[in-house]
């Protein structure tokens, strides 16, 4: 047996009760904290640094990115590589350095290449997102120089234009449409077609190659190396370990450590436990619980190896994804094609479309029985309790079918993965993923079925399935239209999803087309047999076919993320300097994270924060509001309104919006109370646990259709001025018209723009009953006059002061007039100043969710004086992410 270890824990030392680090080279120590607390709140609460945003909460959006430095004992070096500050716990980088984007560069040292090139390929527009952006990239480049590629030509580095992509490729932007986001990336490949590379401000069109080049930002990886890692290294030799009463963390560096740990004796009162390795979990189940005590799995070895057995390979349940990726490749590089080392290969290559980047770096292979079991097994099994914990997964060799011994000549095993998702790489949940290992032989009937394993998974079950009645059926089987036509069959009546599964129907399809198109690989070795002499003819085929399927999703055979294309624009000089590609004012302090947002506009002293309690259902009463836990400060409704006041949040095309649901819930999502609490994440927590007692007693039911609302004569009184005017005959033009719509019907659903920046607001009240109010509105003069209403001030009584929109896409003209009017309301009643910022779900609450949206219509086209109808059915898929997966039927 090979025993392999990567980056192991140290050896067992006594723990340090004190947590300690360093951001872009300050060091801070924190003796005591919330152990729940994320790096993400630290850094824009604790420090200056406020480049870091939070988009999304959940690891999906790049905002947040920082890189992470650590120094590594067995490789006697610093490595560096990104995470996402939103789910990385504060107490897990003990004895880490963490860089910013203010740390690569800013406006009094000096920008960064980087933060000037993204600047010059008009790469920010918000600027919201760039931050996070240009840590990725930073990440991407400090790494790339550590491999054995051959050195770049001055003013590039060793990533290439593939790589340059990729690296942002977990990163969103909802302003830019990305291609001068890709552009200033790919600036720094090394095989980089600069005439590929779109309109900028550092060369004009028709510039030579060696004049664009000395127009770039100079970039020099020996002058832009990572920052702070030389102290990191003289500091942090030995790797320091967090062990704390105080904030309740612990750092086991043995299995026994860790049972007496999780022994019933040691738990205080009950308290929950709660294991730790990357936290990225908590993107995905969102917890409101409290823990009495956090383990920190990562420095105990048997979790940390890398095992190589006669039989497969183990890894340790606490190895990060991208470590599992690295290992596997290289395992696979000394025998690309051996039957082992190809399933290491494909399970790698799918390991990389699970998440971002910077997830992977911080999420292990496991999480959470010292028994062996089988994945099957521990699929079916019911869900681990907390103190649980997988320590291994074993990966098994395979080999083709043996005869007398010895591997039959014509046996090939045939492995590949498939995912589908709304977005190939990144973060977004599948639609469906399968895995298929397939013992294929040859002769002249054709390709022989000796063995296949199909497993199924994402399609709506509670875990991963086995679909045993086909390989049942396809086990001994020459594979031909009959037995392919059978097993998709089959396929349906085994890929079927729980009721209440979106789109159910879709992702059986999804199953039917993954392993059609996985058998249907072999009939090219049929056919090229049936044609040939000899058997070694067909195993000769069977080679090929293997390593053809096996070059189809390497690394090398995959097409780049984005397509090449041109950006033609006719110039002139008539309307000079109109028209010239000058750089934005502000882009480059928007790239290094110091160009300033409401949210990182400091808060005043005695400062409170909000959250909104939302109603869940429409049209009913609200009887009370309660909390278990959580207490908040105050909660703000409508009796807090002045008498001088009125019930106003928002001023509408339509009319006037109430502030806060007075009788009646008017919808579900109405906001019905303010809750105040001394931080931000309490407030929250206060919001999510509130209990709301509803009465519905003798109330109509709530009109949740289109239809309904007709049915029942509800409707909007539409302004005179919105009336459509007509123009020319539409009754001529319609009767002359080849096509002819002969039926048509829409029905749309709410939209969200998802802009990066949540809606926010802070309020601080001033002298001689005035209110000043910041707030990420693009219609300042609206929340001026709704504010002064609701709290019966006069006009110039309220000040609105806009710094700059995250994204707003208009969602912000009319939306955060409530948003900032609570805040004044809270700031009025309570004397102290009152902000908010919103998580990601009750903005989705309030802006009106996501739903489906269908058109269905006929169109008639003449044809020798008759007319034939085409049917057309458009379902867009709009779920709570920024996602929008058309699914198109014609018939």
């Amino acid at each position: 047996m090979e025993a392999e270890q990567s980056s192991p824990p140290p050896p067992p030392s006594a723990g340090d009760d004190c947590l300690v680090f360093k951001v872009n080279g300050e060091r801070f120590e924190v003796p005591e904290i919330d152990p729940s607390t994320t790096l993400l709140e630290f850094l824009r609460s604790k420090t200056r640094f406020k480049s870091v945003k939070l988009g999304c909460g959940e690891g999906g959006c790049g905002a947040c990115v920082v890189l992470l430095s650590k120094y590594d004992t067995v490789n006697k070096e610093v490595e560096n590589f990104t995470v996402s500050s939103c789910l990385t716990l504060l107490c897990s980088i003990n004895g880490c350095s963490v860089t910013t984007s203010e740390g690569l560069g800013n406006s009094k040292d000096g920008f960064h290449p980087i933060h000037q090139r993204f600047a010059g390929f008009h790469a920010s527009q918000c600027g919201f997102c760039t931050p996070g952006m240009c840590m990725s990239l930073f990440s991407a480049l400090a790494n790339a120089e550590k491999t054995n590629q051959p050195q770049a030509s001055p003013g590039f580095s060793k990533l290439t234009v593939s790589e340059a992509e990729k690296a942002i490729a977990g990163n969103l932007c909802r302003c830019t449409g990305y291609r001068p986001i890709a552009d200033a990336c790919k600036s720094f490949a090394a095989d980089v077609d600069m005439e590929d590379l779109g309109i900028n401000s550092f060369w004009n069109k028709g510039d030579k190659k060696e004049i664009r080049l000395s127009r770039l930002p100079s970039y020099n990886p020996k002058d832009h190396t990572c920052p702070y890692t030389e102290e990191l290294e003289d500091e942090y030799k030995s790797t320091r370990l967090l062990n704390s009463e105080k904030v309740s963390w612990y750092s086991p560096v043995t299995i026994k450590g860790l049972q007496n740990l999780l022994h019933p004796d040691m738990v205080e009162n009950g308290a929950r436990i709660k294991l730790v390795v990357g936290n990225t979990g908590n993107g995905y189940y969102k917890e409101t619980d409290i823990y009495g005590k956090y383990i920190d799995l990562r420095y105990i070895p048997e979790l940390s190896m890398f095992r190589k057995h006669n039989s497969g390979i183990e890894l340790g349940a606490a190895l990060t994804i991208s470590k599992v990726i690295l290992y596997l490749k290289e395992k696979s590089k000394a025998n690309e094609y051996s039957s082992g080392d190809l399933l290491f290969t494909k399970i790698a290559d799918h390991m990389e479309k699970v998440a971002s980047g910077f997830i992977r770096n911080s999420a292990s292979l496991g999480g959470h029985k010292h028994e062996t079991i089988t994945m099957e097994e521990f699929l079916s099994r019911p869900p681990l309790e907390p103190k649980d914990v997988l320590l291994s997964v074993h990966v098994p060799f395979h080999e083709p079918t043996r005869i007398d011994g010895s591997v039959h000549t014509n046996s090939k095993l045939f492995f590949d993965t498939y995912r589908a998702a709304p977005r190939p790489l990144g973060n977004a949940l599948p639609y469906l993923n399968a895995a298929f290992l397939a013992d294929i032989s040859c002769d002249r009937n054709g390709s022989l079925v000796n063995n296949i394993r199909l497993a199924f998974g994402a399609y709506g079950t509670k875990h991963a399935t086995r679909a045993r009645k086909i390989e049942e059926y396809l086990t001994g089987k020459i594979l031909s239209l009959r037995v392919l036509d059978e097993a998709i069959k089959l396929v349906k009546g085994a890929v079927v999803s729980e009721e209440g599964t979106s789109y159910a129907a879709y992702r059986s399809s999804l199953a039917v087309g993954v392993l059609f198109e996985f058998l249907n690989s072999f009939s090219s070795v049929a056919s090229a047999i049936s044609a040939g002499s000899s058997e070694e003819l067909s195993g000769s085929v069977l080679e090929g076919t293997a390593k053809s399927i096996n070059d189809k999703i390497s690394q090398t055979g995959r097409p780049p993320l984005l397509s090449s294309a041109k950006q033609v624009i006719q110039s002139s000089r008539d309307y000079y300097p109109v028209g010239e590609p000058m750089p934005k004012f502000g882009a480059a302090i928007q790239a290094s994270g110091e160009a300033m947002y409401v949210d990182d506009i400091p808060s005043p002293p005695n400062c409170l924060h909000g959250a909104f309690i939302c109603s869940t259902r429409p049209v009913a009463r609200v009887k009370s509001i309660s909390f278990k836990s959580n207490q908040p400060t105050d909660v703000i409704s409508v009796k807090d309104i002045p008498r001088e006041g009125e019930n106003i949040g928002c001023m509408a095309m339509f009319g006037s919006e109430p502030l806060f649901a007075d009788d009646l819930t008017r919808f579900a999502g109405d906001l019905i109370g303010f809750v105040v609490a001394e931080s931000q994440k309490n407030a929250n927590l206060a919001a999510k646990t509130a209990l709301v007692e509803y009465d519905t007693e003798g109330l109509d039911p709530p009109i949740l259709t289109v239809e309904e609302a007709v049915e029942r004569s509800s409707f909007f009184d539409v302004p005179p001025y919105l009336y459509p005017q007509e123009v020319g005959d539409f009754s001529k033009g319609m009767a002359e018209a080849d096509h002819k719509i002969l039926s048509a019907k829409i029905k749309l659903g709410s939209q969200y723009y998802f802009y990066m920046e949540t809606q926010t607001a802070l309020a601080i009240p001033d002298e001689d009953n005035c209110m000043v109010v910041y707030s990420s509105i693009q219609c300042p003069e609206f929340a001026h006059r709704v504010i002064a209403r609701c709290l019966g001030v006069p006009d110039h009584n309220v000040r609105v002061l806009t710094r700059r929109v995250g994204g707003g896409f208009w969602w912000k003209g009319t939306k955060s007039n409530a948003v900032a009017t609570a805040c004044a309301l809270a700031a009025h009643k309570l004397r102290r100043p009152v902000r908010i910022y919103l998580d990601r779900k009750t903005d989705m609450i309030i802006a009106g969710g996501r739903h489906p949206m269908k058109i269905t219509y006929s169109v008639g086209f003449k044809s020798d004086g008759k007319i034939t109808a085409l049917h057309l059915d458009i379902l867009i898929n709009a779920g709570v992410t920024a996602d929008i997966s058309p699914i198109m039927r014609v018939t």
